[in-house]
């Protein structure tokens, strides 16, 4: 397996252009299984869930071809198969997301129990117990999540208990051909369901309260192929804002939404960053010392939990004490372990991580164990004194579109080795 080498110590100067949202582009080519015909995305980022899902729409019976790096056209005409196989499912959770579209186009789905993963259980009852609200009978078998509607689905009214953004992306694709009125509450908010909200509005469905958390859809007897652009990815402008902060220097991102980052824009000025938002840039300067910060992760537009690996990264380069509450996931400490071998100073109690800013990292080998993780270390590295050696991060390729590439070119001294 591949592996990372980072010699830190180097301030970052230039220019960096964001690629398209992985959990944007995700749901959105999932949503092409709703109806015949062929559909165009635009800024999809070459990744590996990117093909992951790809070769699942094949095994349903889709095609697909790249127009350019990062345009894809799919063609749904001849969608017969029903079922997500175990084999591919359990190498990315979002595989969930074809349960909706094919129940709402097939009247059938059969789809494999994702299982656990490194970060948390990530139930999917939210998205059975939504689905039987619109008149699917679900049955679980052998490891397989077995849904049918017979007469076709039926609008009512749909509540989760905790905002879930998988739940809220499934209940939509089933509910735009359902008979009647879909209303979502407690829907979760992030922008990568809006993007979904303009694919599905663009084939012709009926939504109403994008960006807000009660989703109003009114059924419509068909569909029609559409166009649509994936939105930039937040969490990569997020990882590289904290990587400037980390590493230090002066640095602008391009092809990015300023207004997906709300909290994060609030902690990183709290802790001595400068940063100067355009329409679709963002400039981060940091050259002078970095002062303690507290964060809670929470559903959007709160602090993003798939920013907390790589802030805590940040933490161990400031001054005092910084706080981390992680309540979103429940094993989301995992990188504590590696960015201890760096020399960090953490302390984990439960769901709570208290890291003394030590102003220092040491480079060291440590390991990946999850894609957030990968890029915390990233940023560890690049801030740390001597080599820094990550193993395992084949995690990251799932969720960073050439992350050393562009690293690289604003002065990073990083690069990419074969594992023996």
């Amino acid at each position: 397996m591949d592996k990372i080498l980072i010699e830190g110590g180097r301030s970052l100067q230039g220019e960096i252009k964001i690629s398209g949202a992985k959990n944007g582009a995700l749901p959105i080519i999932a949503a092409t299984l709703l109806c015949p015909g062929t559909h165009t995305i635009y800024n999809v980022p070459e990744l590996r869930d990117i093909r992951t899902i790809l070769q699942l729409l094949v095994t349903l019976g889709a095609t697909w071809e790249r127009i350019d790096k990062h345009t894809l056209k799919i063609n749904s005409d001849n969608i017969t198969e029903y079922e997500a196989s175990y084999e591919l499912v359990k190498t990315m959770r979002a595989s969930v997301l074809v349960l909706g579209p094919l129940l709402s186009r097939l009247g059938r789905a059969r789809v494999s129990l994702p299982g656990g993963c490194a970060i948390g259980a990530r139930p999917i009852d939210f998205h059975m117990q939504g689905l039987q609200k619109l008149g699917a009978q679900i049955e679980l078998e052998q490891g397989y999540v077995d849904a049918k509607v017979f007469g076709g689905l039926r609008g009512n009214t749909i509540y989760f208990d905790i905002p879930s953004v998988t739940g809220t992306e499934n209940m939509l694709m089933a509910a735009v051909l359902a008979e009647g009125t879909t209303i979502i509450k407690n829907a979760a908010k992030e922008p990568e369901i809006a993007n979904l909200i303009d694919m599905l509005s663009g084939m012709g469905a009926k939504i109403e309260g994008r960006d807000t958390d009660r989703l109003i859809v009114q059924g419509v007897k068909s569909l029609k192929p559409a166009e649509i652009a994936i939105i930039p990815d937040r969490i990569e402008t997020g990882t590289l804002l904290i990587a400037v902060g980390a590493a230090g220097g002066d640095v602008t991102l391009t092809n990015c939404n300023p207004a997906h980052l709300p909290s994060l824009f609030e902690k990183l000025r709290n802790c001595g960053i400068y940063l100067e938002a355009g329409e679709r840039s963002i400039r981060v300067i940091r050259s002078g010392p970095l002062k303690n910060i507290d964060i809670k992760t929470m559903p959007y537009p709160g602090f993003p939990t798939d920013l907390q690996a790589q802030i805590m990264a940040l933490m161990t380069m400031t001054e005092g004490l910084s706080v981390i509450h992680e309540n979103i996931f429940e094993n989301r400490f995992m990188h504590v372990a590696e960015l201890r071998r760096m020399g960090a100073d953490i302390m984990v109690d439960g769901g709570k991580a208290i890291v003394k800013g030590l102003g220092k990292l040491d480079g060291a080998q440590v390991m990946a164990t999850d894609l957030r993780a990968s890029a915390s270390l990233v940023i560890a590295g690049l801030a740390a004194r001597g080599l820094t050696e990550i193993s395992r991060v084949y995690h990251l390729d799932r969720g960073y579109d050439d992350l050393v590439g562009k690293l690289s070119a604003v002065g990073a001294k990083i690069w990419r080795e074969p594992g023996k």
